[in-house]
């Protein structure tokens, strides 16, 4: 039976998380439905745009995506240190962004004078808010909801579109958060729908790499795509915000990976790449499974024995699910 969402997620011990939701029955997302013969390809960029404009509302960033024929993956950095810096005003106008609100609410944004019990009632909402709009789960839901409606509206039916519940799998260490970013930025190569990692559409390492091509500084976290968490170079004193990883280091590793999945053969990863997998403590035939299996690989964790056992210690599990595979894939 499914754990509650809460028991599946802990900001304090890491705010990286994989989340995948997936298209009811024979209902498309995008692609073409090879038994009809119609395209769904424009419902790609509907997802896409909604998954990029969001981190604009929530305290949620986007690190990896790729959008696939029925479901689509998104690593998701929850950034729960933004919000606590946003004023009464911020989340009102977040909130109201994507819901109406209330009565309390908008009279507040409108400038009415509100009594005691009212401003007291007021900051019940405002709370509540500001938690929702760190919290994975309202953030799917949202992404998910707003395609729904927009695809049941074209289908002309009702119904469910999406599956019940989005599998969400907590990125415990650096290891396990490169090797999920790769899982994900690979997804397209695959499942042949792109022979390169640069050339699938719909994904962030697309976005990335376009962007690099485009600049110097490739490097630079302010010379990244805007709409990504940006890449803030190798694990160093004072570092900015960001992914603890150089961005040219990591296009490299994947283009590698990717070249090996794609000629179902080990292959030779270049020697700048395997620094990298030096660092993260992982070999290559460890990366090159996770690279490849890595949602069926974990359950609801990935990261080394330490970080599981101390995180299921705090969250009050019994025993820490999927622990020979974390001892196994990351030493």
């Amino acid at each position: 039976m499914p754990k509650p969402r809460k028991q599946q997620v802990s900001v304090e011990a890491t705010p990286y998380y994989h989340c995948v939701s997936r298209c009811v029955r024979r209902a498309f997302l995008c692609g073409t439905d090879t038994s009809t013969g119609e395209s769904y390809e424009h419902r790609r960029g509907w997802l896409e745009n909604k998954l990029l404009e969001l981190p604009h509302t929530f305290a949620i960033q986007i690190a990896a995506y790729a959008i696939m024929s029925n479901h689509y993956h998104v690593v998701l950095y929850v950034d729960s240190e933004a919000s606590k810096l946003w004023s009464n005003n911020d989340v009102v106008e977040r909130w109201h962004s994507i819901f109406k609100g209330n009565l309390l609410s908008q009279r507040f944004m409108r400038g009415d004078e509100l009594n005691k019990a009212d401003l007291a009632r007021l900051q019940i909402y405002i709370t509540e808010w500001r938690s929702r709009l760190t919290d994975i789960s309202w953030f799917m839901r949202v992404l998910n909801e707003s395609i729904a409606r927009e695809a049941n509206f074209e289908d002309d039916c009702t119904g469910r579109f999406w599956e019940g519940r989005f599998k969400s799998q907590a990125l415990l260490d650096e290891a396990a958060l490169a090797a999920c970013m790769a899982y994900v930025d690979l997804n397209p190569v695959r499942a042949g729908m792109a022979k390169t990692p640069e050339a699938s559409a719909h994904t962030s390492v697309k976005a990335r790499a376009e962007k690099a091509k485009s600049t110097k500084a490739a490097n630079h976290i302010y010379q990244q795509p805007k709409e990504l968490l940006p890449f803030a170079g190798n694990p160093r004193q004072d570092m900015p915000q960001g992914i603890a990883m150089k961005l040219t280091d990591y296009l490299e590793l994947v283009d590698a990976t990717g070249r090996i999945i794609r000629d179902d053969k080990r292959g030779y990863i270049p020697e700048n790449s395997a620094k990298i997998l030096d660092r993260l403590g992982l070999d290559e035939d460890r990366w090159l499974s996770m690279t490849q299996n890595f949602e069926n690989t974990f359950s609801t964790f990935a990261g080394n024995e330490g970080k599981l056992r101390s995180v299921c210690e705090r969250m009050n599990y019994r025993r820490p699910p999927g622990l020979n595979r974390c001892r196994t894939a990351f030493g």
